[in-house]
């Protein structure tokens, strides 16, 4: 397993397209066993086709991990952002629910990111490496809740452990794998992202920063 682990961390941190790599070890089946299964798995967990167009979470996932690809080299951390937009929605395997006839994901990125521990504990990697993405897999979503005011957002517990400008990475990566890309869908989330790293730093302003 740490040969496939191994080669992996390879592909995510040189290939431009790293999804090419991840779809030849699914058709392989070099996925299948514990815990690269938390991933394979994410093929038959469908979303909303309102929301995510491009179909099932390991889908998503692919689009959102060659988009991280093209951006690595803006995060102070390239290999910490890459293994988090490869395990970022691997909650959304336990969390994903039929409810009211719509499909749902709650509380996707707080089991995400202990799903995301256990995966890289696997491995013997080093804690502070495994806590850096779990944390970005915790707070994957605050984009949205922050941005949106929804009663989720928590920008000062959210500082304590990442920087805002980490998650506002991923978070635009997350928003753009969904679907066809589009300009207007681009400055859109550009927009977004300018908002919430404003709302970031008014929190900073008021309490100090916290890290």
């Amino acid at each position: 397993m740490i040969d496939i682990y191994k080669k992996i961390d390879e592909h995510l941190m040189n290939d431009h397209r790293p999804s090419e790599f991840l779809n030849r070890l699914l058709y392989e089946n070099s996925l299948d066993q514990y815990p690269f299964s938390m991933l394979s798995s994410l093929v038959k967990v469908e979303q909303s086709p309102v929301h995510h167009p491009e179909g099932n979470v390991w889908n998503h996932t692919m689009l959102v991990l060659d988009i991280a690809a093209q951006r690595k080299k803006l995060s102070r951390d390239s290999r910490v952002f890459m293994w988090s937009a490869l395990l970022h929605d691997l909650g959304k395997a336990p969390a994903t629910k039929i409810r009211k006839g719509k499909i749902t994901a709650y509380d996707h990125d707080k089991m995400g990111a202990e799903l995301a521990r256990r995966f890289l504990n696997e491995f013997n990697e080093d804690s502070d490496f495994i806590s850096k993405v779990t944390a970005m897999v915790r707070w994957h979503m605050q984009i949205l809740f922050v941005v949106k005011d929804l009663p989720f957002a928590n920008i000062k517990e959210m500082l304590e452990q990442v920087p805002p400008e980490e998650i506002a990475l991923l978070g635009y990566c997350d928003r753009m794998g969904r679907g066809e890309l589009t300009e207007e869908k681009e400055r859109a989330e550009e927009e977004n992202i300018r908002i919430f790293i404003e709302k970031c730093r008014q929190v900073l302003d008021n309490t100090g920063n916290p890290r």
